[in-house]
């Protein structure tokens, strides 16, 4: 019979994968039509890169202590919430255990960090970004605002080829002439700025559609180095010999894929 450390470690790791995994499903469908995706899809994001953080720094911390976990006050002082510091401190562990990994060695691309930074900000505040502005809060940064500028802008110009551009710009035109006439365009861009026409409208959905898998491919990017951080760890937990490391490879498994089949999934909540 399974023992309560199992058990908990199983149930975490599980309710991670899940929180992932709906988290990156969303990301590829959030747009400046449906803002509350971008949200779901924050939280979910936020709420799985913490705990599968965690979970590596936990190991690690039993593997040091020859099969004892810390106790709550270390998790809060020197482990903590903050997904950016989280990120450092387990690339010390890689770095201190000389790790090589089959996939990337580090997350230190700037839309990574970004993507990082824009997750941990969320986590921390930016969470309440509306309430915030409303209570003339300090904290006042804009999360939907930030991943357009910081994360689809440079996919689209990174990753989008001219030849892709200019279609999406030439359709914007042309659905433009066809409708502008009687249609009627009122919404809020992801910066806050007003779309009242349909050239624009049309082209952010085009602009959309060709960077939502490569947003999506970034982030399952981040997900699969943690992952592949927690199997090397589960190994070396596993040879203190207590029996009570659950098969972290199995349940978070779907995520430690290349990038050529990372890139063909959509939907990553039901993996």
């Amino acid at each position: 019979m399974f023992n309560a450390t199992f058990m908990a470690l199983a149930k975490e790791a599980q309710f991670t994968k899940d929180m992932l995994g709906a988290g990156a499903t969303q990301i590829r469908n959030a747009n400046y039509a449906e803002k509350g995706i971008y949200f779901q899809a924050f939280t979910s994001l936020s709420t799985g890169l913490e705990r599968i953080g965690k979970l590596c720094l936990l190991l690690d911390y039993y593997i040091n202590n020859n099969g004892q976990f810390p106790d709550f006050n270390y998790l809060k002082k020197h482990i903590g919430h903050d997904i950016s510091l989280l990120y450092q401190k387990s690339i010390d562990v890689k770095n201190q255990r000389s790790l090589e990994f089959h996939f990337l060695q580090n997350l230190n691309t700037t839309i990574h960090q970004n993507i990082l930074n824009i997750l941990s900000s969320f986590a921390i505040g930016d969470r309440y970004s509306n309430i915030n502005l409303l209570t003339s809060s300090k904290q006042q940064s804009d999360p939907i605002s930030d991943w357009f500028s910081k994360v689809d802008i440079p996919i689209f110009d990174q990753r989008v080829t001219d030849k892709e551009k200019q279609k999406i710009a030439r359709n914007a035109q042309i659905i433009s002439e066809m409708t502008q006439p009687f249609t009627i365009v009122r919404h809020s861009s992801e910066s806050g700025s007003e779309i009242d026409n349909v050239k624009e409208a049309s082209f952010r959905t085009g602009m959309q559609n060709t960077v939502a898998p490569y947003r999506q491919l970034y982030v399952i990017q981040i997900i699969r180095f943690w992952t592949e951080l927690l199997i090397s760890l589960q190994y070396e937990a596993m040879s203190v010999g207590k029996q009570e490391i659950p098969f972290f490879s199995e349940i978070l498994g779907g995520f430690y894929n290349p990038d050529s089949c990372i890139f063909t999934i959509k939907t990553w909540d039901t993996i």
